[in-house]
Parts: C-alpha cells; structure tokens; sequence
C-alpha cells in the first residue's frame, strides 16, 4: 500500500482463526486528522483496488471526546469479502464502540422495484434495462428478478443475468420479495437453491397481465436506479409500497371445491402512503381496514352472484342459472377441468342464488334412497350458515319453506319451514349429491331433476312457469368491468343496504359511517383525504386476508393435517376468520358436523409432497376415519386442480372397489407417480409430476373428528 505523508502503517497477517476461506492480508492506516484522511481518500478510491480483489474500506474515526464512528467506502469490491467480519477482526476484543456493544456490522442494500402494466409494456423497456448492465455493475447491483402474472393469475418468476459481481444470493433476493414464500422449487423456504418459486407478496398485489422488477443496490445509487426504471415505463415502488403489499398465497389457495368458481377476488392497485403524515387519513385507514374485514362477504358474494347469474363462464361446470332457479352439474369432475378450486370427485352439486326478499322460496325435495348422502347447505349472504336440509338433519322427501328475515304469514299444510330463518334477504344454496363412479350419474340426474324452487304465490300453480329473472346488483369491482378506484367500497354500501347488517352491529356501523361506509351511504361525499385513505387500504385488505389463511392459526396442526375449528361455517361475529377462512378460502364453509376436510401438504418430517418420492398413508385396523356417510382422499397439483394420470384415478376411499385390507383390517394406501406391484395397484394414488397435496373429505363425520380427537395418520415417506 502506498504511504502518505502522516501515516503510520500497521500490517497483520492472516491467522488461522480468522476462518476466511481464502487467505487475504489486513492492511490498515492511521491518520493523525480527519483533515488529513479526506485530502487522502480521494487517491485511495483512485487507486481502483477492487482490481486487486480487495475489499471495501472500514473507516474508525475517533472525535475530541473518545466516540468512535464506524463507516464503508464502498469500492465496488469483488472480494466477496463480508464487511462484518473485517470489522469484527479489526475492533476484536472491544467490548463497547461509541458506549455500545460490539456487533457485527451488516452491508445495506436497497431494494429498488418497479412495476410494468402490461407484459408489452415490460418486453419494451427489457432491453433498455438490459443494456444498463455494465452500469448496474459498476453500482454492485445485483441480478434483476422478474414477476409476470398472466390473466389467469399464475405468477412466473425468472432472472435476469447483467453479471453482477454483487455475490448476492438470488434466492435471498426473491425471498426479501416475497417473505412468506411456502415453497421454493418444491423445498420449505429455509437455504433454496432453485429459483421455482410457487408463490410471493408482489405476486399476488399484481394485477393479471402486470409484470414487476426488482433489484438490489447501494443505497447511494438507488435513486438513480429509480429514475432509470421511471424512464422505462414502470411504476417505482416506494419503501410504503413494499411494506404493504401483503402476503404470499401457498399452494392451497382454498379448500372449498367452490372456492375458484366465483373467480378471483377484486384487485386493486397500490396506493401510496402520504408522504407527510396526515392523522385523518391514517384514522380513516385504520378504519377503513376493519370496515373490509368486516364487509369482505358482502362485496364478494355480490360478485359470485352477479356472475353466476349473468356471465355464463363454462356453464357445463361453472355456475350459471337465474335467481331462484338451480344450476345442475352433470358428471363428476376429472383432469379434463383445469379452472382449480380443489373440486370433489365424490358429488354432484346443485346451486342455486334465491331472492327471499318479498316472500319465502319453497324447496322441493324427493324420495332419496336411505343409502345415499345428499345435503342442501343454506348460507347467508354473510357466508355463514344457518340450516340444512338433508339427511344428516333426518330430512325426508318434502317441500320446504326457506324465509327471509321479518317475513310473517302461513304456510301451506305441505309445506314445512325451515328453522331458523334466515337474517339476510339473500341466500345461496349449495346442494351436494353422492355418486358413485360414472355409472351411477344417470341416478343422480334423475334426482336432481325433480329438485325444484317455488315462490310461496306460485305454490299450487304448476301450469305457471317460474320467470328467469337475473336483474341483480352489478357490483362495481374490476372482475365485473368497473374502472371505479372507490367501486368495492359503493359496492359494499350497496349490499349493505339490500342485507342490512345484525342489530349488535349498530356500535361498529357508526364507527364506519364516519369515513362513509355503511348501508346506502355515499362514498364520494367523503373529502379526498379520506377517499385517498381507503384507496390504500383495497391494496392490503386480500393480501392481508389471504396470509391469515395461509398462516394456519385457525387450524389445529395434528400429524400435519389442519383440523378446523368447530364453529367453521358459523364464524358470524368473528370477523377476520368470516372473511378470510369462510369466504375468500371458499364462497362458503360446511359446518364440520357435517364435513369435516383436512388439508395436508407435508410428509412425516415436514417435507412438502412430491412426486420425486413415494409415501404411504395407513389407517391401522378399526382406525379408519369414522363416518357415518363416507370419506375420500383426493390429491391435487399445485394449481389446485386434479392430477392426470394413466389410470384415471383422482380419489380413494371407503366406497373405492377393489382396495385391499391389511392383516390387521387397515388399509395402507400408496402415494407415488408410478404403479407400485400389481397387487397393490388397487389402493394405488397417483400423483402425477411435481409437487402436490391432499385433502381428506370426511361426510357426517363423528365428534372425534369434529373435536380433532381422531388424530389421521402421518403420511409417510418410505424411499
């Protein structure tokens, strides 16, 4: 090193304790001032040191009053050399600096990201970005990560090499994007080493066909980098927006057969947080996140509505009937279906949206053989239950009388009412048909035939048709056409007004009816500062919901599978639960009285599930899950849809032909992409390629399973 004038140069080789990987000799300098050392620095910079793999340059600097202050000169080393560690050497053995304990310093980097509109938008500005490879080099940059979401939703993830000499770990990189990643090329979040991720934050904040960039640098030459981005035509993420941009969604979106069929929940585009702080905009952001906690159902069964009675999708196997009259499925779901959900491969369902506003809606029902479960699960706009007519309730062939709220009148001698009535004027209707196999469908369709929905003036009347009436609410949300930046919330004041809220509710709707939200009130007689607020808060409420769920706190972990509470389908005052693990998981929730599903996505030493291995779930003797209808495993892919395979097997279970018992009366059921030996491909499973999970469906199930007292067996990997 070259020495200057006042400087005494000290030199320590390396010790074998220092545990560098490679040998490199510490070089340090006292100057007498700090005049001295800023005449000098300039030189040292000049001397371009990083060609000599040296790392950056610690600087001590001592004041008139014995404080030491530690910075970095940052070269653009290429040494690799953690700048933590070359501090810690050089102040070993201190015990305070600055009257503060030692502690390893960390190299800051900022994370600088961008978001493009469009993919057309993004393929354009690509190679500009490109091209500023040599440039992102020189400010240590790291690798760019590249997040497209196609109109379907799915999230691809790639890199962009520019040759950075960053040595930052690109997985970390995706994982400061996406923190609450669930897996990564198939492996619990931890050290990956692949770039397959499943899922991220910035992910799921993405609007369908939008793309987003990201990557990191020296604070110093951020802004720059910002403006580089901005020139290119993207949105630059402020440090708020990447605070708020929520959580990730693991592989199970919902575990609800109907979750994907009312399609995705509204998204919104980020809004900035004020940059001076403003207290009536926080209070009504504040507010206004409990107020979509809170609304969440009603906003999101306005729009299952609309499109199940006005946007015939695939009418085959997504919902579509006017109101007051069902919508029948026909055959049972197999691989052919690719629109996800998690769908059954055990009933038929039949779906019905009825008005109970004027009068009630009268269900008819016929003699359906004692051996075969059927089930009509009845919600309220709310998304909670609040009856069932079926066999598990003892229901028997009949007509019944489904009533709204403050309704008061009689009925026909051969009508029965259904108790209780309904609180909410609207009400979906869910009814689920047993069958088995293929050729078991023409049984099934003869029943569901002679289901029927009758508005009590029209009882008696057979030779007067049931008007198709589909004039309902369109809810001013993006999936519906709306451009509305403010549309979810007029919505939710909309469905307020038409399902008014339980009278206990009074004490929260004031609170809300101060920034504007409640039935029938108007959205835009808010002052701007309050319209800015709740903007904000429709880019974190799904986020927000959508890593509850994930998160599992309302499930009870037994052996890996989730086991849910025993008031799903009812969480009513429960608002975070209501909104997050009833409906956006899945439209609706059966009570676990009567079906109880428990999801599981890892093995016995919680790996996640892959076909790369072989498992086996075995139900010893006497242990199989207890039912009084019927139970099924079925496996999916991480699209949440069923796996092809070569024999067209989806499900098994008790009504499965063919499965072969244990010597003790179990049943051993064999998880893996290829046959297991002949004689066991009758309880053979397969799983396709890649990872997947499985749900376990268990129909009137029995208390123990209910109070997660019957604990299901690991599944067990055995290669």
């Amino acid at each position: 090193m070259v020495e200057y004038p006042e400087t005494q140069v000290l030199k320590a080789d390396t010790k074998a304790d220092m545990s560098l990987s490679e040998k490199l000799q510490l070089v340090a300098s006292i100057f007498a001032s700090k005049e001295v050392t800023d005449a000098v620095m300039e030189k040292i910079k000049e001397l371009h040191p990083q060609k000599m793999n040296a790392s950056n340059v610690l600087i001590l600097t001592g004041d008139d009053k014995d404080k030491a202050n530690i910075n970095i000169i940052g070269i653009f080393s290429t040494s690799g050399r953690d700048i933590a560690a070359l501090a810690e050497r050089i102040a070993a053995g201190l015990t305070t600096i600055a009257e503060k304990s030692v502690k390893p310093l960390i190299e800051k980097r900022q994370l600088v990201a961008g978001i493009f509109a469009s993919k057309a938008a993004s393929d354009a500005a690509m190679e500009k970005i490109k091209s500023l490879g040599p440039q992102l080099q020189k400010v240590n940059a790291s690798n760019i990560l590249v997040l497209a979401k196609d109109d379907k939703g799915k999230v691809d993830i790639n890199i962009i090499d520019i040759g950075s000499t960053s040595r930052m770990n690109i997985a970390a990189l995706a994982e400061r994007i996406a923190e609450d990643i669930i897996t990564v090329a198939s492996k619990p979040v931890g050290s990956p080493t692949e770039l397959n991720v499943q899922v991220t934050h910035l992910g799921h904040a993405l609007n369908p066909g939008s793309v987003a960039i990201g990557l990191f640098v020296d604070p110093q030459y951020a802004d720059k980098i910002k403006d580089g981005i901005e020139k290119a035509g993207a949105q630059v993420l402020t440090a708020e927006d990447l605070k708020r941009i929520g959580a990730g969604l693991g592989v199970v979106e919902g575990t609800n057969d109907l979750a994907v069929k009312a399609a995705a929940a509204p998204q919104t585009e980020l809004q900035a947080a004020p940059v001076i702080f403003d207290w009536q905009e926080e209070y009504a952001y504040s507010l206004g996140l409990q107020a979509f906690i809170y609304g969440f159902p009603y906003v999101y069964n306005a729009l299952t509505r609309y499109k199940w009675t006005n946007l015939p999708q695939d009418p085959k196997r997504v919902p579509y009937a006017p109101v007051n009259h069902f919508w029948h499925a026909t055959e049972l779901i197999d691989a052919t279906y690719r629109d996800g959900g998690c769908p059954n491969n055990d009933t038929l369902y039949s779906i019905a949206w009825v008005d109970l506003s004027k009068e009630p809606v009268i269900l008819s029902v016929p003699e359906i053989p004692a051996d075969r479960y059927w089930t009509f699960e009845l919600s309220t706009f709310t998304s909670d239950n609040f009856a069932y007519v079926g066999k598990r309730v003892g229901s028997k062939a009949g007509n019944y009388a489904l009533i709204g709220p403050d309704w008061l009148g009689d009925l026909p001698g051969d009508v029965t009412a259904v108790t209780p009535s309904s609180p909410t004027p609207w009400i979906l209707i869910l009814g689920r048909t047993l069958a088995d196999g293929v050729d078991d469908l023409p049984s099934v369709h003869a029943l569901q035939a002679q289901y029927r929905l009758t508005p009590l003036s029209l009882w008696g009347k057979p030779e007067v048709k049931l008007p198709e009436n589909r004039d309902v609410y369109k809810p001013a949300v993006a999936l519906a056409g709306s451009k509305d930046p403010l549309g979810p919330w007029k919505t939710l004041n909309a469905m307020l007004a038409e399902n008014p809220p339980a009278a206990h509710h009074e004490v929260l709707l004031k609170q809300f009816a101060t920034i504007g939200i409640g039935p029938g009130l108007d959205i835009e007689q808010q002052p701007e500062v309050v319209k800015r607020a709740l903007q904000r808060v429709l880019g974190v409420g799904i986020p927000l919901l959508r890593q509850q769920f994930m998160s599992g706190v309302w499930a009870k972990f037994v052996n890996g599978w989730r086991y849910p509470p025993s008031n799903e389908g009812r969480f009513g005052d429960e608002f975070l639960l209501r909104a997050a693990d009833q409906s956006l998981a899945g439209i609706v929730a059966n009570d676990p009285i009567e079906a109880v599903y428990l999801v599981n996505l890892t093995d016995n030493s919680g790996e996640p599930l892959t076909s790369a291995h072989r498992y086996e779930l075995t139900f010893p003797g006497n242990f199989e899950p207890p039912v009084d209808a019927f139970w099924s495993v079925t496996i999916y892919g991480t699209d949440n849809n069923l796996i092809p395979n070569q024999i067209n097997r989806y499900s098994i279970g008790n009504r499965s032909p063919g499965v072969k018992k244990n010597e003790d009366g179990g049943t051993t059921f064999y998880l893996q992409s290829e046959s297991p030996d002949p004689d066991k491909e009758s309880n053979w499973l397969p799983t396709g390629n890649g990872a997947w999970f499985t749900i376990l469906r268990m129909y009137i199930p029995h208390p123990e399973v209910v109070n997660a007292e019957w604990k299901c067996p690991s599944i067990v990997k055995v290669d």
